[in-house]
């Protein structure tokens, strides 16, 4: 593990990451930017992410965004003796995180109850996709499920689009986020009470919490909402403008002078299609990035420039801030990622490391939480409680 400066904010909090895929391990990457020592702990089989994007040094590229800066411990949570092993740890925790169903930790004998038991003033969060003890509790989720049970993709498929799912995971970031919220909440809370507690965070609740659209449809009050913004493409590319367009049209009459095309007795729909083929054509007139601002500038309007992923390293303030780095890609080279984006006026974060192969850190970790022995470390691994990917040299 990458050594912490003593001016990250959560130096000292040690956490351990049961979570896998996204909303989990999205949190505890957070915490491990901001300081925290977040162990890992995979199964045998891997995190299904270490499947998805490109693989450099054993790593997949989903899994590296996710992970990065945590070691990793490998358990076999079946195995006899891996319950002792997780109390023994959990003993040592401040955090732990799962995202399971849930009734996995329980079955598998290492739920709330029996890890508080050990450790009172454990903070456990758990996310899952339709929280503890409803109507669904037993349905597997993933980010879509959500996205579909919500109305997000009927909305985006409103005027006669596709139904698609969402070309980012909403759900899943969401709850990772308010889950991180509710968990430094609870360590704030333990310093005044000593005591832990356990959160159930659902996507369904954080989705619900952070859509900002969806009492226009609850209410039945679309009508009063603004029209969405339109993406116009000007002669140097496309750009969105934040703005009603019958606002835009204003301006660009009183500013630029365009003519509007309409005639007397013309049909509503034909009006509308004229002055969009007129501000079709003042865009087209912009072939340049500078002309495009100019021009957006003096109209006082916000817009963005339509761009793709693979140009992202331009966009200048992407560049100014450093919003990307780069990490160790396990090969003797770097790998892009994108950096913590909690910016303090007194105290550091950022990506401390790259991603971990499974169990790479065993012997680190026991050693240093549980003071335990090589040659208990030993014993475990020949019990099958401990495993590691066999694959790579740097695994102990």
């Amino acid at each position: 593990m990458t050594d912490v400066a003593p001016n990250y904010p959560l130096q000292g909090i040690k956490v351990l990451d049961f979570s896998r895929v996204l909303a989990g391990p999205f949190a505890g990457r957070m915490l491990a930017d901001l300081g925290a020592d977040v162990v890992k702990v995979e199964p045998p089989d891997g995190d299904s992410t270490r499947l998805w994007g490109k693989v450099v040094g054993g790593i997949s590229g989903y899994f590296s965004l996710v992970n990065a800066g945590k070691r990793n411990i490998s358990i076999d949570l079946r195995a006899e003796g891996a319950r002792e092993l997780v109390f023994a740890l959990s003993r040592k925790a401040d955090v732990v995180l799962e995202n399971f169903r849930p009734d996995v930790m329980d079955r598998l004998g290492v739920g709330y109850e029996k890890l508080n038991a050990v450790n009172p003033k454990l903070v456990m969060l758990s996310i899952s996709g339709f929280g503890r003890n409803g109507p669904e509790s037993h349905r597997p989720a993933y980010a879509p499920i959500v996205h579909a049970e919500l109305g997000l993709i009927a909305r985006a498929a409103r005027g006669g689009k596709l139904k698609q799912d969402l070309p980012l995971s909403v759900a899943d970031t969401n709850a990772g986020l308010h889950g991180l919220v509710a968990l430094l909440s609870a360590l704030l809370m333990r310093e005044r009470t000593g005591r832990g507690q356990h959160i159930d965070m659902s996507m369904i609740d954080a989705t619900l919490a952070t859509d900002d659209q969806l009492h226009f449809e609850m209410e039945a009050s679309e009508a009063t909402r603004s029209l969405p913004p339109d993406i116009w493409e000007t002669g140097a590319g496309a750009i969105l403008v934040s703005a009603d367009f019958r606002y835009l049209w204003r301006l660009l009459t009183a500013e630029f002078d365009v003519a509007d095309p309409n005639q007397p007795g013309m049909e509503l729909d034909s009006k509308i299609a004229a002055r969009r083929a007129a501000v079709d054509a003042f865009m087209a007139t912009l072939t340049s990035w500078e002309a495009v601002e100019a021009a957006m500038a003096k109209m006082n309007l916000a817009w963005g420039r339509v761009r793709t992923g693979e140009t992202l390293w331009d966009q200048p303030t992407v560049a100014a801030r450093g919003s990307f780095t780069d990490i160790d890609d396990r090969a003797g080279g770097q790998r892009p990622i994108a950096q913590s984006p909690y910016r303090f006026s007194d105290a550091t974060s950022g990506v401390r490391g790259p991603a971990p192969h499974r169990g790479e850190h065993n012997v680190e970790v026991l050693e240093e939480w549980l003071g335990a022995s090589r040659e208990e470390i030993v014993r475990l691994l020949a019990a099958g409680v401990l495993t590691r990917d066999e694959t790579h040299p740097q695994t102990s």
